[in-house]
């Protein structure tokens, strides 16, 4: 029987909200491949870590792509899930990303603007500087935390939420993500993940108004994870 007390990393939890760190291999919610999803496994976590009877209430706040890691939010009352949508949507959450690279970026630092259109058969974005029929518009911006031997660390903050905008924009700027065969990267990771992990989320707490800020650790399992898990502040 499995024990999902122990396939969930716990960033932050109180009576409103609980925030893990999500694996490069887990899916937010469900879709057409049947795998449980990682909504469905806090829920079970919730009900046998509290031994509740009967249906456990979990609201999904936000989604990260599923090759990627990090802090992932839900709300565990319905007045949380009401706030936290309403926060997400007026781009009141600060979320901080990394993502490891192999190009070096022409600037150390620097906003990135482009205009982006989704091809939902294919799934994948397409980024134009201009902006073109059906775009919309996706801003980023982004600094050089670390050096590797061979790849380069950015921390990215997104302005804006658009499908895929971290991965496109990169690749546009000619950095693809270590790993990211769809937008441009030549070699996939081992462990199907790519190199993009959600670092840190900052907001005001749906309830008690107090500021919160939940980090997740890397997989450090992964060679230059590790590294920058030891190197950065």
């Amino acid at each position: 029987m499995t024990n999902f007390i122990d396939l969930v990393e716990v960033l932050y939890e109180d009576n409103h909200i609980i925030a893990v760190n999500k694996k490069s291999s887990d899916i937010v919610q469900g879709d057409k491949t049947g795998d449980k999803p990682l909504n469905e496994i806090v829920k079970t976590f919730i009900k046998e870590k509290y031994q509740k009877p009967g249906e456990v209430f979990l609201g999904t706040v936000h989604r990260i792509d599923r090759p990627v890691s990090g802090v992932v939010i839900f709300a565990k009352t319905s007045k949380a899930l009401e706030r936290l949508n309403k926060m997400f949507n007026e781009k009141t959450v600060q979320k901080t990303y990394w993502a490891i690279v192999k190009n070096k970026p022409e600037n150390n630092e620097g906003k990135l603007v482009h205009y982006l259109i989704k091809n939902e058969q294919k799934n994948k974005s397409t980024a134009h500087l201009k902006e073109v029929a059906n775009s919309k518009k996706s801003e980023l911006v982004y600094k050089i935390i670390y050096q590797f031997n061979n790849y380069y660390l950015l921390e990215i903050k997104p302005l804006t939420g658009r499908h895929h905008q971290i991965r496109v924009q990169l690749s546009a700027m000619g950095c693809p993500i270590k790993g990211d065969l769809k937008y441009g990267f030549n070699r996939s990771n081992a462990d199907a993940s790519i190199s993009l992990h959600a670092r840190k989320v900052e907001f005001i707490h749906p309830v008690t108004k107090e500021p919160i800020t939940i980090i997740a650790p890397p997989n450090v399992t992964d060679p230059l994870w590790k590294e920058a898990q030891e190197k950065v502040v």
